[in-house]
């Protein structure tokens, strides 16, 4: 093959990929998501997580994390952001175990599901579980 080709289909690859989460059960639905936080950063940068209801909206939460986060920093910051971006009458947004994110279901709200997007702080790992 030759290099514009090689190229093209690579450009391609990555075309169909963009949007595809990089942790978690696209397909799966709870009412109660655990979001476990490993390492702290290493590099200043952005985690993009989609909250999406069963029957309903789905929201984009932005955290924006900071160079020598430690992990239960980066935590307290998701946790935050989560709370900023996201109803607070349709979900309860708190820390746990320090390290972790819990994101409960309030009232009436639906199952969701969360995915992490994109994540580009290097060495913070990021592990999405229904509890």
């Amino acid at each position: 093959m030759n290099k514009l080709l090689i190229a093209i289909v690579l450009m391609t690859l990555l075309a169909a990929c963009a949007g595809t989460p990089v942790a978690g059960d696209n397909d799966s639905l709870s009412n109660k998501w655990r979001i476990e936080v490993s390492e702290g950063a290493k590099s200043t940068g952005n985690m993009l997580f989609r909250v999406t209801h069963k029957d309903g909206p789905s929201f984009d939460v932005d955290v924006g994390i900071t160079e020598g986060a430690r992990e239960n920093k980066v935590a307290a910051t998701i946790r935050d952001a989560m709370r900023v971006q996201l109803p607070g009458d349709a979900f309860k947004i708190e820390k746990d175990d320090g390290e972790d994110v819990l994101v409960k279901a309030r009232g009436d709200t639906t199952r969701f599901s969360i995915v992490l997007i994109s994540n580009n702080v290097k060495s913070v790992r990021i592990r999405l579980d229904k509890e």
